[in-house]
């Protein structure tokens, strides 16, 4: 059984109330495949860079990172802050808004900055969104997660996660509660950008640092599934595929 780390970080209201539901709930209808979710510091600032395969998939991962004793910080998308009750509790959780595709792009990342900065652990997906790939490897990632980790000079922990998708699918709507899934999670060592911090961040260093942090995410993937991921990794640029939204809606919404 994974080992449970306590929590030192005063909750609130709105992380009590969440998880007081939450974790009952994912403790009923999920099973933990967790491996070295030690790997995440006991405190201080540290973003956790994570692949993303399912709209559950933020709620088992906060799941996993607070049986290890650190209380997430996500980036969400901006118009779920507006949603009425949700919003005033994720705002109060204090997740950080994400406007995407926007001039306000920036003021995400700044918040951050700010957040790790101040001691907390902040969640990116890299990939921005759920990953196209057709077998649910990671894609290319963006650059944000560099940009916070190099700006205030915090580790980045990868983590790979697998099994959610099983319960709901890729902008499926019907969940699979039963037979109960396992969730699996495997976090590793702090990708080395040791040799990129304190340099201009010029496109090149962020490509760099953000191409290192998907391949360690990728690498713990494949432990993860006991498979060898594609040599190229997916684009959805050059694939031609939308990158938000759900891509088998004309749509895409």
């Amino acid at each position: 059984m994974a080992k449970q780390r306590n929590l030192t970080q005063r909750r609130g209201w709105a992380f009590a109330f969440c998880i007081s539901i939450l974790e009952p709930l994912l403790q009923l209808l999920t099973k933990k495949g967790w491996v070295d979710g030690m790997k995440i510091p006991a405190r201080g600032g540290v973003v956790i860079a994570a692949n993303h395969i399912s709209h559950l998939d933020p709620l088992t991962f906060a799941h996993f990172a607070y049986y290890h004793g650190r209380l997430p910080r996500f980036l969400a998308k901006a118009a779920v802050l507006e949603v009425p009750v949700l919003g005033r509790i994720i705002k109060s959780a204090g997740q950080i808004p994400v406007y995407r595709l926007s001039s306000d792009a920036s003021k995400s990342l700044a918040a951050a900055v700010d957040a790790v900065r101040s001691g907390e652990c902040v969640v990116v997906y890299p990939e921005g969104t759920i990953t196209r790939q057709p077998d649910l490897w990671p894609m290319t990632g963006k650059t944000g997660a560099a940009r916070i980790a190099l700006t205030a000079g915090v580790p980045v922990v990868p983590v790979a996660q697998w099994g959610a998708h099983e319960i709901l699918a890729p902008y499926g709507k019907k969940p699979k509660l039963f037979p109960r899934k396992t969730i699996r999670m495997k976090a590793g060592d702090p990708v080395d950008l040791d040799d990129l911090r304190g340099r201009p961040l010029t496109p090149d260093v962020l490509r760099t640092a953000t191409n290192r942090i998907m391949d360690d995410v990728t690498h713990l993937l494949e432990d993860l599934r006991g498979e060898t991921a594609p040599d190229q990794r997916f684009d959805p640029r050059t694939a031609g595929v939308r990158e938000i939204g759900n891509p088998k809606r004309k749509d895409h919404r």
